[in-house]
């Protein structure tokens, strides 16, 4: 089985309300979908979702990095072969992880499809049965996010994740609100996507919360100050995870040498997909950290990759996958139940591509054989 071609189509993907966040507010979130065909007639879907405050990767230049520099070089390779694949990528350009994760995710597709497994059985086989999933609430005045997650909670999820990041006194009552609003026996996370910056700043927040039962604060500092989070960690009961701070395995080997963080919140857009997924994945067992699968916001193509992957590893504790749920358009059909998903033990991925749909939401496009 070789390569025969790659096409790309860069979508723009509609939320139904706007995604806000300490750094962008989002109308619609860019992505890149690549359908690889094989010379025996399978196809696979990917998926990369560049996020240029993440990775440094902006949607047409990812776009144009995979269609000119990536794709060519992996015409006739068998996709079977990621070890290879990764390597023949990585020698043609450092970094660029977004583009590299969409190629990782449709050679999974296609194995899973040649194979005639699911892709969680090419990762491990299926640990868990379902995955519960969050209710994720943009940044809102306190209020507001209040009445969203007692409406949530009325509506059966069981976890709530807070976006915060902006003023520090707001945050605060941002966090309260929503305590006080579901009341106690709900777990609540918080993610300050860098916004707080300093370790001082953070401190000033969590010391504020502490009686709010948070289970966990996520990159309550700037992404590249490791000492800060180490800090953060030290001067808080609050267990700390790591993201945006957390691409590869230079940043794990960091991590876990000054045991700067309790969590990782491993995102496929950020490491390269699900083969250097799964290898931080091992790296934190053996190191006592408990991971996340997070999610860029992406169709149901990445999102049930990630999901896959949550499905087959012990140490992957929670997911972030929701972005299908907040889309009024999508290419695909991942079906959820909140607050559980179910991963489909069809071939591949599982998912379909609604191809009219693709179409309709597709701003460019190329194909390279």
């Amino acid at each position: 089985m070789k390569i025969k071609s790659i096409e790309l189509f860069g979508i723009r993907l509609p939320f139904i309300t706007p995604f806000i966040v300490s750094y962008h507010t989002y109308n619609d979130m860019p992505s890149i979908i690549v359908k690889i065909e094989t010379d025996d007639g399978l196809i696979g879907y990917g998926e990369g979702t560049p996020d240029e405050h993440v990775t440094g990767e902006e949607w047409k230049s990812t776009y144009e990095m995979i269609k000119n520099i990536l794709a060519p070089e992996l015409i006739g390779e068998n996709p079977f072969n990621i070890e290879k694949i990764h390597e023949k990528m990585n020698k043609k350009i450092y970094g660029a992880p977004t583009a590299k994760a969409a190629i990782d995710i449709a050679c999974y597709d296609l194995m899973g499809k040649a194979a005639n497994q699911p892709v969680y059985n090419l990762l491990g086989g299926k640990y868990r049965d379902s995955l519960k999933i969050a209710k994720v609430i943009s940044i809102l005045e306190s209020n507001e996010m209040a009445s969203i997650a007692k409406e949530a909670i009325a509506n059966g999820y069981k976890e709530l994740k807070l976006k915060v990041g902006t003023d520090k006194q707001k945050d605060v009552e941002r966090i309260r609100a929503v305590r006080e609003a579901v009341g106690s026996g709900i777990p609540i996370r918080v993610d300050a996507n860098q916004g707080w910056m300093y370790s001082s700043d953070a401190l000033y927040v969590l010391q504020r919360v502490k009686d709010c039962d948070i289970d966990w604060i996520e990159q309550p500092v700037l992404a590249d100050d490791m000492d800060a989070l180490l800090e953060v960690k030290e001067k808080t009961l609050i267990p700390v995870m790591i993201d945006e701070g957390l691409h590869g395995n230079k940043e794990m080997r960091e991590v876990i040498s000054k045991r700067a963080a309790d969590k990782i919140n491993i995102k496929l857009m950020k490491c390269g997909g699900l083969f250097p997924a799964t290898k931080l994945v091992h790296q934190a067992e053996m190191a006592g950290l408990t991971c996340q699968i997070g999610s860029m916001v992406e169709s149901s193509v990445a999102s049930s990759a990630g999901l896959h992957l949550a499905t087959a590893k012990k140490n992957i504790l929670s997911n972030e996958l929701t972005g299908p749920l907040m889309f009024s358009k999508d290419i695909g059909n991942l079906t959820y139940e909140p607050p559980h998903i179910t991963i489909p033990d069809t071939p591949g991925l599982g998912i379909v591509i609604n191809e009219a749909m693709l179409q309709e939401l597709t701003k460019m496009s190329a194909k390279i054989v």
